[in-house]
């Protein structure tokens, strides 16, 4: 592929102060906030609650939002990771098919994804959807340089 790379960022808003969250976004130029979490609406995700992270995105550091559940997981793959049905390397295969299965990189726009982020819950990338969704980008679209903040 001969498109111009592109950089995609990652992060967890879990174990960061809402002031280390956005000004991670900010200072690495972080244009749009893609979140890649099932569930967005929680209590327990604080200011990272999608109504309000939106207003904060936008007021703070004027970043756009967006919710992309096709990089999420299914309810029940997530469940049976976070209950220890299954082991981290049975759910990354399950993830990895699953977005195979839905082909994101086929519909979303790969220009849209220069400076934006994945956002998930997990603080390190290496047992995080996230990672998954970014690697799978860089396959299929080539030239994606990830960063994880």
């Amino acid at each position: 592929m001969n498109a111009s790379p592109i950089t995609l960022f990652t992060i967890g808003f879990a174990g960061h102060s809402a002031r280390q969250f956005f000004e991670k976004l900010a200072a690495a130029g972080v244009r749009t906030v893609v979140d890649v979490r099932l569930n967005n609406v929680s209590q327990l995700a604080g200011f990272a609650k999608r109504n309000d992270l939106e207003y904060f995105l936008r007021s703070i550091a004027e970043i756009e939002y967006r919710h992309e559940l096709c990089l999420a997981p299914t309810a029940d793959m997530l469940d049976d990771y976070q209950k220890k049905r299954i082991a981290w390397d049975d759910y990354e295969r399950r993830f990895n098919a699953l977005l195979e299965e839905r082909r994101p990189a086929a519909v979303l726009e790969r220009a849209a994804f220069d400076g934006a982020c994945l956002l998930c819950s997990e603080h390190e990338p290496q047992h995080c959807h996230r990672r998954l969704a970014a690697e799978y980008f860089q396959r299929a679209w080539g030239g994606v340089r990830i960063h994880h903040l």
